[in-house]
């Protein structure tokens, strides 16, 4: 259901443009290519779309292999590890070795992953192709930020802005196209990724006519940021980090397992209102990431935080009444309330972290979120696997409204603090 962030997905990426933004050395950019702007911002679009794209298909692969919920949360998570890995690496590759190279070998591993789900048989094959999938995207989003600021260093704020619209839209026509050819279309487990294909094939094509961007480049071994976080910001950092982990754990859970307990749950086995579940909640967090930069970021975290909480706990009546449309509506206010809370909590740290400081700070956020992404959705499989997944839903989705609050209330302190201090 959360298409917003795989992800994730508009705090994801914006705050990947802050991390590339410390971690790149930015030159006068080259005159004329005036769509290279827009081709590295639809490609980040295009491999968040790709991310999100086998949501719509776990139930097929659940049905026709007989997967428990545990398998299924393994293979959503396995994407996590390596695209937490990508991210932590990519930024200092692409200083290195420039944006280009790492943004075309990031689609060349993509298509590969498409491949490995078009020739997959067992359940190793697919644990392979979200791997691939999570390393190509992770360093697609970090190259591809640090590209768009060598590309337009005065619009540093902008650029993250649409990074944001373009990851969540990309996501959400991503798992609709996905949902609408897997269950229209003939062979669904098939012809959505040579669909997909056939995109980044595109995408891929244009970026090799892309001049390189980034003409200042850094010499130096490739190493990995070490998180850390300076002393003087740890309250406005677990302020931001408890809001993300809470919403990437609801994310690994919404994108794994909730299509399928959707259609249990209304009678609706159409592939295709799972998709659309997805895609509005992603627009949803898109279109009130476009109004959002308006309100203050901490004002803004502690609202959607709020927020969140409440819708996530309306998604339990929601799914009750067995109405797919209460379950729709269930979901845009929950994508509205995410991209209200993660995006502000992201601009608040973002606005608070020391330049010097910020590459080892993001490392330590990434980190947290994307382990908050893998392991609770590890755990939320098994315990669905051992008492069924209309079971642990509810309890799960209480605990992490419980960590929405706290978020909230850690903000709500921080503001005192800061009036006080005044």
């Amino acid at each position: 259901m959360l298409g917003v962030v795989s992800g994730p997905f508009d705090g994801y990426q914006t705050h990947l443009m802050g991390a590339a933004m410390a971690a790149t050395t930015m030159a006068p950019p080259e005159p004329g290519q005036r769509w290279a702007y827009g081709l590295v911002l639809a490609a980040t679009g295009v491999a968040l779309g790709v991310s999100g794209a086998p949501a719509p298909l776990y139930g097929i692969y659940k049905t026709q292999w007989h997967l428990s919920p545990l398998t299924t949360t393994m293979v959503f998570a396995v994407y996590a590890v390596a695209a937490l890995g990508a991210v932590l690496v990519s930024g200092r590759v692409s200083d290195v070795v420039g944006r280009k190279p790492v943004i075309v070998g990031a689609f060349a591993t993509m298509i590969l992953g498409l491949v490995a789900f078009l020739l997959a048989d067992s359940v190793a094959m697919l644990l392979l192709a979200r791997a691939l999938h999570g390393a190509a995207v992770g360093a697609t989003v970090v190259a591809g930020a640090a590209a768009l600021l060598d590309l337009r260093p005065e619009r540093g704020a902008r650029s993250g802005q649409l990074s944001g619209v373009a990851f969540n839209v990309g996501m959400a026509v991503a798992v609709l196209g996905t949902a609408a050819l897997a269950q229209y279309a003939p062979s669904p487990l098939r012809t959505p990724y040579v669909v997909i294909a056939v995109v980044c094939l595109a995408v891929a094509a244009g970026m090799l006519a892309l001049r390189e961007p980034h003409t200042a480049r850094v010499k130096g071994r490739i190493t990995i940021a070490k998180p850390a976080v300076p002393q003087e910001i740890r309250a406005d950092f677990w302020f931001s980090a408890i809001g993300v982990m809470a919403a990437w754990s609801v994310l690994g859970v919404l994108l794994s397992l909730y299509p399928s307990l959707a259609a249990a749950e209304t009678g609706v086995h159409n592939l295709l209102f799972g998709g659309v579940v997805v895609a509005g909640t992603a627009f949803a967090a898109a279109m009130v990431q476009l109004v959002a930069t308006r309100i203050p970021a901490r004002r803004a975290a502690i609202i959607g935080d709020l927020g969140m909480a409440a819708a996530l706990l309306a998604t339990v009546p929601a799914l009750a009444t067995r109405q797919p449309v209460a379950v729709l509506i269930a979901g845009l206010v929950l994508g509205a309330t995410f991209g209200l809370g993660f995006g502000g909590s992201l601009r608040h740290l973002s606005e608070v972290v020391p330049p010097h400081r910020r590459g080892e700070t993001m490392s330590a956020y990434y980190l947290l979120a994307y382990s908050a992404m893998a392991l609770p959705t590890l755990a939320a499989g098994w315990a669905a696997t051992t008492w069924g997944l209309a079971t642990v839903f509810p309890w799960f989705i209480v605990i992490v409204s419980v960590a929405c609050v706290l978020a909230a209330l850690l903000g709500l302190r921080g503001s005192r603090s800061s009036a006080t201090a005044r």
